[in-house]
Parts: C-alpha cells; structure tokens; sequence
C-alpha cells in the first residue's frame, strides 16, 4: 500500500537533511529507507501495542509504532497515521543500537 512519508518536525527533517553532509552513508540509507517505505508502509515490523514504549506515545501521540532496520546498528522509526484518505507514514526517529536498546528497555 503506497503512503507519503512524513517526518515529525522540521527539526527532525533538518536534521536528515543535515547527514548529506555529516554521515552520507546514514543519509543514503534513510533515503532508500524512506523510498520503500512509500511504496508500503507496513514495510518495517510493527511493534506490539503492548511493548511501544510510554514516552513515544507521550510525545507523538501515536497507537502503533513500525521498525525499519537500517544498517547493524541503527533502527528507524515510524507509525502509520491516517489523514482524510491517505495514509501517512510519520517519520518519528532513527538511533544507533544503543539507543534503541534503552528506549526499548532491552
């Protein structure tokens, strides 16, 4: 299922925009991410209801959460929002490993 792809904030955007410059590899790898993810935006694997951790709820106000693997040591993340018709997928964040390990509390 086709969906646009949108990111959260502009400084999240900005900061994408940023890695051309600071980590090509890491930019070029969102961006195929960010392609396959429009094509189908249950791309990624979708986190148990149970298991999205509070603070994300909290802050982005979402019911479901979808992980993209990018590289070994980073994972992107996303939720599937509906807007009228069309479905969006929210850009929310992308971390290294370690990071994501702590917000998931592994």
């Amino acid at each position: 299922m086709e969906c646009q792809v949108k990111f959260s904030d502009l400084k999240l955007k900005e900061a994408f925009e940023n890695l051309k410059e600071s980590d090509e590899r890491l930019y070029k790898e969102i961006d195929r991410a960010l392609g396959e993810i429009s094509n189908n935006g249950f791309y990624g694997r979708q986190v148990k209801k149970k298991l999205i951790p509070k603070e994300l709820i909290i802050k982005y106000n979402i019911n479901n959460l979808w992980i993209y693997n990018l590289r070994k040591d980073w994972r992107l993340l996303y939720s599937i929002v509906n807007e009228e018709i069309k479905v969006i997928a929210l850009l929310l964040d992308w971390m290294n490993h370690k990071d994501y390990e702590r917000l998931f509390k592994f």
